[in-house]
């Protein structure tokens, strides 16, 4: 099983940046995909996630209008559109996977985990 997360990078605030995660190993269609985050000297949080399954997305509430979940699945690969950028959303981002996880944007529901990408917003 691989995640693959790229498209990290410094962006101002304001700006957008659009991070991509491919994977492999595993029935794309039957997962949940996500995004989460971790900044320094803070907790991993869920920033959104997606369930290929049912079709169902989450949303952090801070982020909710700003950044926009997707997924390709010819491509296996789900992205993460983010707009309108703020210097609280610097962290090294991540992208998982589980077959059913009991809450979308738990981090324990997931079962597979890529290497981060980092965002860092500059005010």
């Amino acid at each position: 099983v691989q995640l693959q997360a790229s498209g990290g990078g410094l962006v101002q605030a304001g700006g957008s940046l659009r991070l991509s995660c491919a994977v492999s190993g595993f029935t794309f269609d039957d997962y949940a995909v996500g995004w989460f985050r971790q900044a320094p000297s803070k907790e991993r949080e869920g920033v959104s996630c997606i369930d290929n399954s049912n079709g169902n997305i989450w949303y952090r509430s801070s982020v909710k209008g700003r950044f926009t979940i997707s997924s390709d699945n010819a491509k296996n690969t789900i992205y993460l559109q983010m707009n309108s950028v703020k210097p609280e959303d610097t962290a090294v981002y991540y992208c998982a996977a589980g077959s059913s996880p009991p809450i979308l944007g738990l981090s324990y529901g997931m079962e597979y985990w890529g290497k981060g990408t980092l965002v860092t917003v500059s005010s």
